[in-house]
């Protein structure tokens, strides 16, 4: 079951802060896939699921290779595009 916490959205300064890079390595790392690529908010805003953002966190905190990261960006994405681990009941999400 999702939390509030895995439900928030954070923009790009939040998301560069929580993961401790300038906006140049932030901008490289999503171009290079080592961090996922934002969703749309509108037409001019974007940002970052912070359960993923913390996932990326906690891999560079373990010690994971760029392959690993690569691999669970990948991982990521894809279950962001199936709705893997949300569930959606009369248009609420649960």
């Amino acid at each position: 079951m999702a939390t509030n916490d895995s439900l928030r959205i954070l923009r790009k300064p939040q998301a560069m802060e929580a993961l401790g890079l300038p906006l140049s390595s932030f901008n490289l790392r999503v171009k290079q896939r080592l961090i996922t690529s934002p969703i749309s908010l509108g037409a001019r805003a974007v940002g970052w699921p912070s359960s993923e953002i913390d996932s990326l966190v906690l891999a560079i905190c373990s010690g994971a290779t760029k392959n690993q990261i690569e691999a669970l960006v990948i991982d990521l994405e894809h279950k962001r595009q199936t709705g893997m681990n949300v569930q959606f009941s009369a248009g609420i999400v649960k």
